[in-house]
């Protein structure tokens, strides 16, 4: 079968974050996928599957990190559908449908050069710094709070201090979430972050899309804006453009594929 390597949320190779795309033609464990994504070593692989008993969805998809299945990841979410409208699977009029098994059905159409995707909103709500959580980032957040997906916010003084951070990645893995994502506002955007999930078995994620999915109405509030601009200010870095939408944030995009191969060790 098929496999793509994409950069997601950058519009020229070597940036934004990298995924893997394994395009399915059948039905594969659980298991298989969680081993290539394992060989892929990416900080997700994205395993879509064209659906015909669903008249709300056009393909099953998944996402497995190296370690776990997670429940929602936004970069490999646009290499997916970035890898189906590029290869023809789908007409690029055609908005893709995907039936996720904790996300509900996400929707991605093309918007000019760029993919929009229609996410769930989850909003963190504000709870006490989880222990050695300032120890581990080496700065002391001046809010923190989680969501849904268990990941801890930590809001702190600028956007300085989110780029100059050096955290102790072996105390944040102690740290009973899903990552830990630190955010400030301004930096030349609405707002920057970092996003680290060394527990889920990825240091330091480039670019996240599921990320945004807490910040988009955590920033919307307070700066009062339904439309931003953000930056995730890892090494590689990545733009995201924001709008929420009630319940739902559209977080729009560009994707480039630097590698197409033949994955020789289906499954069986």
């Amino acid at each position: 079968m098929r496999i793509h390597v994409v950069d997601a949320f950058t519009d020229r190779p070597f940036a934004g974050n990298p995924a893997a795309v394994c395009l399915l033609t059948g039905p594969a464990e659980p298991s298989w996928m969680q081993r290539v994504a394992m060989e892929m070593n990416l900080s997700e692989t994205a395993f879509p599957r064209p659906v015909d008993d669903d008249p709300d969805a056009d393909y099953e998809l998944r996402w497995f990190t190296p370690a776990v299945e997670v429940a929602l990841c936004g970069h490999a979410t646009l290499g997916a559908a970035h890898v189906l409208y590029e290869t023809g699977a789908v007409p690029e009029d055609r908005p893709i449908r995907f039936r996720t098994l904790r996300s509900g059905v996400l929707t991605v159409r093309r918007d000019g050069g760029r993919l929009a995707m229609d996410f769930p909103a989850c909003p963190p709500d504000e709870a006490d710094p989880p222990e050695g959580l300032a120890e581990a980032l080496g700065t002391v957040p001046t809010w923190t709070g989680r969501n849904v997906q268990t990941d801890v916010l930590a809001v702190v003084e600028d956007a300085a201090t989110v780029r100059s951070l050096a955290p102790d990645l072996s105390a944040l893995a102690a740290i009973d979430a899903r990552g830990v994502c630190v955010t400030a506002a301004g930096g030349g955007h609405d707002f920057v972050s970092r996003f680290f999930a060394p527990r889920s078995g990825v240091p330091e994620d480039p670019v996240t899309g599921s990320a945004h999915c807490m910040l988009a109405p955590f920033w919307g509030e307070r700066l009062g804006r339904s439309r931003m601009r953000a930056h995730q200010a890892s090494a590689r870095g990545g733009d995201v453009d924001i709008e929420v939408r009630g319940d739902r944030v559209i977080l729009t995009g560009a994707a480039v594929t630097v590698i197409e191969g033949t994955l020789r060790a289906g499954p069986s």
